[in-house]
Order: C-alpha cells, then structure tokens, then sequence
C-alpha cells in the first residue's frame, strides 16, 4: 500500500473510533512503552498489558494531517495474515512519538542486519575451524606415519 491508502485508512479508522468514543462516557487512557523490541500498550490504571506488537511488525506510522492530536501504526499481526491499526490521541507530543516509533523502528532494522551479517562470519569462521581440524588430524596422521 503507498502512502495515500494508508491515510485514508488512517482516517476511516478515525472515524469510526470517533463514533465508539462519542458513545463511550469516558476514553481510555494507556501507557505506551516503546524499546527496540516493540511496542507496548498498557492500560493507565492497573498497568496491564493490553497489546504488544513487535517493531519488525510495524509497517507504517504516522500523524493524522486532519486532526494533528491523532497518530497511529499499523502493525501486521504476527499469527494471521491481517493488518491492525492502532489510533491515539496526545495533545502535544503526537509528532514526537511518531517520530521515536520510526527511530526505533530504523534501529531495530539496523541491528537486525548487523546481527544476520555478524552470523554470517561466525558461521564462515566455524567452517574454516572445522576445515584447518581437518587438515590438523591429516597432518598428524602423516606424522604419525612417517616415524
């Protein structure tokens, strides 16, 4: 999806929690914790663990341009094959905690090819390990032989 569906999307998800929250009598109030793991939705009072979603899920964040309170991610479910976007509201800090998700998000992508390329060499080294034990025992072997 380009930028423009994920803002309409953005929208009509607005919408329609706008229309649950003018029914409800009160909003909820929750505590976002952001690491390079993921994010963590936990609700205001008792802390519980509402939802998780790991960064690599991630797939877009942004700010809503038509309410500049609104901002949301969409996060791809990690077990079926379907898309969640998840809507908030802040008075002052919606463009900051935007822009701390897609920090994270780069940094956790870096790290994750930092690490894939650091396997890489380890796995290149334990070959090449395994390869001069060979040639060791080979050698001994003929050591062995010509005494």
């Amino acid at each position: 999806m380009d930028y423009r569906s994920w803002m309409k999307q953005l929208r009509a998800s607005r919408q329609q929690i706008n229309t649950l929250l003018e029914k409800a009598a009160k909003k909820s109030k929750v505590h976002l914790f952001l690491s390079l793991s993921g994010i963590d939705i936990l609700e205001n009072k008792t802390k519980f663990l509402l939802y998780t979603c790991p960064l690599s899920t991630v797939s877009f964040c942004a700010v809503l341009s038509s309410s500049p309170k609104v901002f949301g991610f969409v996060a791809k479910h990690p077990a079926a094959d379907m898309y969640h976007c998840y809507l908030f509201q802040s008075k002052k800090f919606s463009h900051v905690l935007v822009s701390l998700i897609g920090d994270a998000f780069r940094t956790s992508k870096k790290e994750e090819s930092i690490r894939g390329g650091r396997d890489l060499i380890v796995e290149a080294l334990r070959h090449k390990n395994k390869m001069l034990q060979r040639e060791n025992s080979e050698l001994k072997r003929r050591l062995a032989q010509t005494d």
